[in-house]
C-alpha cells in the first residue's frame, strides 16, 4: 500500500524558532525519556546547525539523530534515501507519532507530487523524504530554494562509495548540496563503513570539515555462527525448526534460480516463505515485502536485493546459505536481525564451492585492477573471519577499527571453541596432489586421487601411476574437503579463472612445498546447536514472556489497530513497549505515558484502546 498524502489530517501547527529542546521533542513526540549513547551529542552539534558524519550499527538510532533536529530547528527537513520501501516505512511510522511527514519518489503521480511540492513549499511540513536521484533534479532544486530547509540528512551515505556493495551513482551529485546549500547543515548517516568508506563518504559528500561521530560497532545481542556447509537445506531446516520455528527471519542465497528453491523448500515444509529478487515484477516484490513487514513467523528468502532499510524490529535470525562478498555485506545484511535488542542469530553455512564462485566472479569483473585488489582484500577478510579460531565478534569488530577487550561469549567459537591441528604434512600432500595431477582438476577429483579411489576418470588420466595417488587415505573426504577449503581461503590454492574449477598453485605455497613453513588447521566441528545464548558481554535479556496468553491478548490487540491504519504492527507499538505494558500494567493513561516509547500522539489514539486491553486481562 503506497503512502496517502492528505495532509488534511495533520496537525499543521507547530512551534516557531526553536521553542522547543531536544529532550522535549524525544520526550513528548518519541516517549523515551533519554537519549542512547552519542545520539545526544549528535543531536546538538546539527540543531547548532553543525554538520555530521555518523557511524552507527543498525538498531542503534539513527533516524532520532536527525528526526529530532527536524522538529527543533525551523523549515523542513529534507531527507536523502536510496530505496522507496523505507520511504513509506519511516514517514508512515512519524505520522503515527503525529510528525508532517511526507515523501516525493517514483511511486506517485502527478496530482501526488503537486500536493507534496505544495505542502512543502506552505511550510506544512516537517521532513520530507527524497531519491537522490529526485533531489537533483533542477525543479527540486528550484523547491528548495524557495523553501525554508532545516537540514539536509544523507541516509544510507556508504552508497557513496564506489568500492562498497551498494553503491548508487546517484549518490555522487549529492556534493552539490554543499553548493546550492552552503548555510544548511548536512548530516551523513551509515551503519557499515570501515576507514577507507568512511574518508570516501566524507570526500565525496563534502564533509571533510564535518564532526565525525563514531558508536561501536557492537550489536551483543545478535550471535554470529558459522558452520561447513554439508547439505545447506537440510541445515537450513534444523537450525529454523530448533531455534526459530514460529519466527520472523531472512535467508539469503546468491542466485535468483537458489532463492525459488529455497522459498519452495521451506513452503513445502510447512514455513511461510516468500521469495524477493530482482527478477520479480515491482508488484511482486512489494506485495512480498508488505506482507514480510506486516505479518508474524513470515521467512523471506532474498538475493541482496532485499534489505536495505528494512526497519522491521522483530527479526529473528538471518542466516546466508552462500557467501558475501565482504565482511561490509555480512555486517550489513546480519544487522537486519533483532533490530529491538533482543537476542537474534546469524547463522551461515559455506564450503568451497562458494569460495572457488566468489573468486571466479571477481576475476571475471568487468573492473580494473585498483578494484580487483580491493574486492580481494575484502573477500580475504570475509573469508579469514569464517575461518577464525578466536572470538568472532573481536575479529568482525575490529575490521571497522572497532575494540572488544574481551571475547564475547556469544559466538560459535566462544560457546564452543574449535580445535586446531598441525596440517602441515597434509597440506602438503594436497599442494603436490594438485601440481602432480596438472593444476586441471576440482577439489572432488583430488581427493579421490589421494584417497586412492578406483575409478574410470582415474584409469583414463593415468593417475594411479603419480607418487601422491593413495597417500592420504588417512583423511575423509570430509576431513580433505575442509583442507582444501581453508587453503583456498588462506590463498596457497586458487580457482581457475576460466570457470572450470580446477585448482591452482600461488606462490604463497612454495615455503610449504618445501618445508619451511608449519600450517595449522582448524578442524571443523560437529554439527551441533550450540550450548545456550552464551552470557558473556550480552547486555540485552530476552522477552522472557510468563503469561501467553496475555502477550497474545496484547498482540492481537496491536494488529487490529494496525490494520486499521494500514500499517505494519511494529510502527504501533514495539515488542519491547508491549512487554513493558505487560510487565508494569498501567491502569491510566498518565501511567501508559511512562512506558517507554509512548508519545503524546499514541497515547492520545491508542492509550484507550490498551488501557482497556490491559483491563481485560485483570477481569
Amino acid at each position: 500500500m503506497y503512502f496517502d498524502h492528505d495532509f488534511e489530517q495533520l496537525d499543521t501547527e507547530r512551534p516557531q524558532g526553536m521553542q522547543r529542546t531536544p529532550e522535549a521533542v524525544l520526550h513528548e513526540v518519541f516517549g523515551y525519556e533519554s537519549f542512547r549513547p552519542l545520539q545526544e551529542d549528535i543531536v546538538k552539534e546539527v540543531v547548532n546547525g553543525g554538520d555530521a558524519l555518523v557511524l552507527m550499527p543498525t538498531g542503534g538510532g539513527k533516524s532520532l539523530c536527525y528526526q529530532v533536529p527536524a522538529l527543533v530547528r525551523p523549515g523542513t527537513a529534507i531527507v536523502v534515501s536510496p530505496l522507496i520501501a523505507l520511504m513509506q516505512d519511516q514517514v508512515n511510522a512519524l505520522r503515527e507519532l503525529g510528525v508532517r511527514a511526507a515523501f516525493l519518489n517514483s511511486t506517485m503521480d502527478f496530482e501526488q507530487a503537486r500536493a507534496t511540492e505544495y505542502a512543502l513549499t506552505s511550510g506544512e511540513l516537517d521532513l520530507l523524504y527524497c531519491a537522490p536521484e529526485r533531489l537533483i533534479q533542477p525543479r527540486t532544486l528550484e523547491l528548495l530554494h524557495n523553501t525554508p530547509i532545516a537540514l539536509f540528512a544523507i541516509d544510507e551515505a556508504h552508497c557513496v562509495s564506489q568500492w562498497g556493495h551498494d553503491f548508487r551513482s546517484d549518490y555522487l551529485q549529492l556534493s552539490l548540496l554543499a553548493r546550492e546549500f552552503p548555510g544548511v547543515p548536512r548530516i551523513a548517516l551509515t551503519a557499515t563503513a570501515d576507514e577507507r568508506t568512511r574518508r570516501e563518504i566524507a570526500e565525496r559528500l563534502c564533509l571533510t570539515e564535518a564532526r565525525h561521530f563514531i558508536s561501536s560497532f557492537d550489536r551483543p545481542n545478535i550471535q554470529y555462527r558459522i558452520a561447513p556447509k554439508t547439505n545447506a537445506n537440510r541445515q537450513l531446516l534444523d537450525f529454523i525448526r530448533s531455534e526459530h520455528p514460529s519466527d520472523s527471519g531472512i535467508v539469503y542465497c546468491l542466485s535468483r534460480n537458489k532463492v525459488e528453491a529455497t522459498a519452495r523448500m521451506l513452503v513445502e515444509q510447512g514455513f511461510q516463505a516468500l521469495p524477493y529478487h530482482a527478477g520479480m515484477s515491482a508488484q511482486d516484490r512489494a506485495h512480498h515485502q508488505e506482507r514480510f513487514l506486516r505479518e508474524d513467523g513470515i521467512i523471506m528468502v532474498a538475493t541482496i536485493a532485499f534489505g536495505m532499510g528494512i526497519d522491521k524490529p522483530d527479526v529473528r535470525f538471518v542466516a546466508h546459505l552462500d557467501l558475501p562478498k565482504s565482511l561490509e555485506a555480512y555486517y550489513q545484511e546480519t544487522g537486519r536481525a533483532g533490530r529491538d535488542g533482543n537476542p537474534s542469530t546469524a547463522w551461515m553455512v559455506y564450503g568451497l564451492q562458494d569460495v572457488i564462485k566468489l573468486r571466479q566472479m571477481l576475476e571475471a569483473s568487468a573492473g580494473n585492477d585498483q578494484f580487483k585488489r580491493i574486492e580481494r582484500q575484502k573477500l580475504d577478510a570475509m573469508l579469514g573471519f569464517c575461518e577464525v579460531t578466536s572470538c568472532r565478534r573481536q575479529v568482525l569488530l575490529r575490521y571497522f577499527g572497532d575494540d572488544l577487550p574481551e571475547p564475547c561469549g556469544n559466538c560459535d567459537t566462544c560457546l564452543n571453541p574449535p580445535e586446531t591441528w598441525d596440517g602441515t604434512v597434509a597440506v602438503q600432500k594436497a599442494l603436490s596432489c594438485v601440481y602432480r595431477t596438472g593444476q586441471r582438476y576440482g577439489v572432488s577429483y583430488l581427493i579421490d586421487v589421494l584417497r586412492g579411489a578406483d575409478n574410470e576418470r582415474i584409469r583414463q588420466a593415468g593417475h594411479q601411476a603419480v607418487s601422491t595417488y593413495g597417500i592420504g587415505e588417512e583423511l575423509s573426504a570430509n576431513e580433505w574437503k575442509s583442507v582444501f577449503r581453508q587453503l583456498v581461503a588462506k590463498g596457497y590454492l586458487r580457482a581457475d579463472p576460466d570457470g572450470y574449477g580446477a585448482l591452482q598453485l600461488t606462490e604463497r605455497c612454495r615455503p610449504i612445498l618445501k618445508g619451511e613453513e608449519q600450517v595449522w588447521l582448524r578442524k571443523d566441528p560437529v554439527s551441533r546447536r550450540p550450548a545456550g545464548r552464551g552470557t558473556g558481554n550480552v547486555r540485552t535479556a530476552s522477552l522472557e514472556i510468563r503469561d501467553q496468553a496475555a502477550w497474545d491478548h496484547l498482540r492481537a490487540c496491536r494488529k487490529a489497530l494496525a490494520d486499521q491504519q494500514g500499517v505494519p504492527p511494529y510502527v504501533i507499538f514495539h515488542d519491547t513497549t508491549l512487554f513493558e505494558m505487560l510487565e508494569r500494567r498501567p491502569r491510566t493513561l498518565a501511567e501508559l505515558a511512562e512506558i517507554n516509547g509512548v508519545g503524546a500522539a499514541k497515547l492520545e489514539k491508542y492509550g484507550d484502546a490498551f488501557l482497556a486491553a490491559l483491563a481485560e486481562l485483570d477481569a
